[in-house]
């Protein structure tokens, strides 16, 4: 089991967003949580990453208890999240960007080398700017970045946070022909995101939140046709 949370709360002040929530992602998943704003998606990977702490519950990764570690500690275990709002630090070039991410690791300068190979590879058009200022990059780019940085880190569990918003159509396509390449190529992933049907499409299994809890789990291709889901979320 890669990554496993069991009755999981957490609060923000006197409101509790996520109330006893309980799921897993295992090896080589795309695991996605969908559900309407407020169902406590983003307050769950925030919550993962470190960024905030849990009233009660465990999220332990790889076996391993992690839900009072810094979230420094976190990314050098091998989680890495991309926040929404991409996050990235616009007046700094996409190199320097990449390198930013690189903070946490100890490998030789050929592994790194290789490691820049891989995003330019995957993401063509970062290379192509990869001497530009990330103010100057279009929104869809900057997404690109957001997702290319993440995995500069070398996790091995990547946290999508609405990878889509604010993208045209098109290039919405293009995110998710990406996190399925990414996770083709060994990374595993938990992708929180509004098109639910885009996420139903490329996730092996997904869990759905309502004001903090799961409502409804199971293979992502049987809730696609799901006719509850389909009426809530799908606008079917």
């Amino acid at each position: 089991m890669m990554l496993e949370i069991k009755d999981l709360f957490i609060s923000y002040g006197a409101i509790r967003a996520v109330k006893g929530i309980s799921f897993t992602v295992e090896k080589g998943e795309i695991i996605t949580l969908i559900g309407a704003n407020g169902a406590g998606k983003t307050t769950t990977l925030k919550t993962i990453s470190g960024l905030l702490r849990p009233e009660s519950g465990s999220i332990k990764f790889k076996g391993q208890e992690i839900s009072n570690t810094a979230p420094h500690k976190i990314v050098e275990l091998g989680i890495c999240q991309v926040p929404e709002g991409r996050g990235i630090f616009t007046n700094l070039t996409v190199q320097e960007n990449l390198t930013l991410a690189t903070y946490t690791r100890r490998k030789q300068k050929e592994e790194l080398k290789k490691d820049f190979e891989r995003v330019y590879h995957i993401f063509p058009r970062l290379f192509e700017r990869r001497r530009q200022p990330a103010a100057t990059l279009s929104g869809g780019e900057q997404q690109m970045l957001a997702v290319g940085r993440s995995l500069m880190t070398d996790g091995e569990l990547l946290l999508l946070d609405e990878p889509s918003m604010g993208l045209a159509p098109v290039l919405v396509d293009e995110i998710f022909r990406v996190i399925k390449e990414i996770n083709t190529m060994g990374t595993t992933i938990l992708l929180v995101e509004q098109n639910a049907y885009k996420a139903l499409e490329i996730a092996n299994r997904a869990y759905v939140l309502e004001t903090g809890h799961v409502a409804v789990s199971g293979f992502a291709a049987d809730l696609k046709d799901d006719e509850i889901v389909k009426k809530a979320y799908l606008g079917g």
